[in-house]
């Protein structure tokens, strides 16, 4: 089997180009080729094992399985996370969630609702070596954050919480009432579930066959589900001049800053991202 015979291959899947990255990525990554061993037929040289083992790779990737399940990592923030298909996979375009976060100094209190990998958590606590604390409903994506903290030397406290039903177990904790109205947090952020149900359609197979469905859909007749209940979340729990920044569904920028003015935060302005869609939106409390 040759380069050319993989890039073959995996072009009817994602388009040549793209196949040319993923094959150069799966060579360099998995088997240790430079681009000059690459150019110089060294795949040619692959022992039996090797070989087979490639296979293997191409016949996942043939069937749509993201390469950074295959692979099992995603480069973020400047940090490699492992990823399995409990969590979703970090884009580029989410590293504008951690700037836009805005963390003043090692004072600060972070809460990440949703972490999946921990990308947003430990990229945070990495940078500013600040309290961040992270949640998520999928016992699974915990375990993987945790692995991805430890790793990587972040201090990050993991927690399995549900946001749609923090009133309950909120006002039921004894642990929170000394806390409670005395501003548990400085930020919240959270790159919640997002996508309405209808819009699956335009998805990739890539996404919608491997990547979790709990990280990713919201029903269509509330696309604010997730919005909604962290505001309301943090209008109990941040301090006085704290901060939200979400992730959100570029169609629904508009319709969060609303809600949230709505419920007496301040300022609240969606961000752009570098393909100029509307990517953030963040407000004061």
């Amino acid at each position: 089997m040759t380069y050319q015979d993989i890039i073959m291959r995996l072009s009817p899947v994602c388009g040549h180009g793209e196949a040319r990255a993923v094959a150069r990525l799966v060579l360099e990554e998995r088997f240790g080729l430079s681009l000059t061993d690459i150019a110089f037929g060294k795949v040619n040289d692959f022992t039996r094992e090797e070989t087979e083992e490639l296979e293997k790779i191409i016949v996942r990737l043939e069937n749509h399985e993201p390469v950074q399940y295959v692979l099992g990592w995603q480069t973020f923030c400047g940090h490699r996370f492992r990823v399995a298909p409990g969590v979703l996979i970090p884009r580029p375009e989410t590293e504008l969630l951690v700037d836009a976060c805005a963390v003043k100094d090692k004072s600060c209190r972070v809460l990440d609702i949703g972490t999946g990998s921990g990308c947003i958590a430990v990229s945070l606590a990495l940078r500013h070596r600040c309290a961040v604390e992270a949640w998520d409903i999928s016992g699974e994506a915990l375990e993987i954050a945790r692995d991805n903290a430890m790793r990587l030397g972040a201090e990050v406290t993991f927690r399995k919480a549900d946001i749609l039903s923090w009133r309950d177990w909120y006002k039921a904790s004894p642990a929170q009432e000394d806390r409670r109205g005395k501003g548990m947090y400085d930020i919240i952020v959270s790159n919640p579930p997002y996508i309405c149900r209808r819009e699956a359609a335009e998805m990739e197979r890539n996404v919608l066959d491997y990547e979790p469905d709990m990280a990713l859909f919201v029903p269509d007749s509330d696309p604010l589900l997730f919005y909604r209940a962290i505001a309301e979340f943090g209008l109990a729990t941040l301090s006085a001049e704290g901060k939200i920044a979400f992730e959100i569904n570029r169609a629904y920028g508009s319709d969060v800053c609303r809600m949230l003015s709505a419920l007496g935060y301040r300022d609240a302005e969606v961000i752009m991202d570098q393909f100029d869609n509307p990517r953030i939106v963040r407000c004061s409390r």
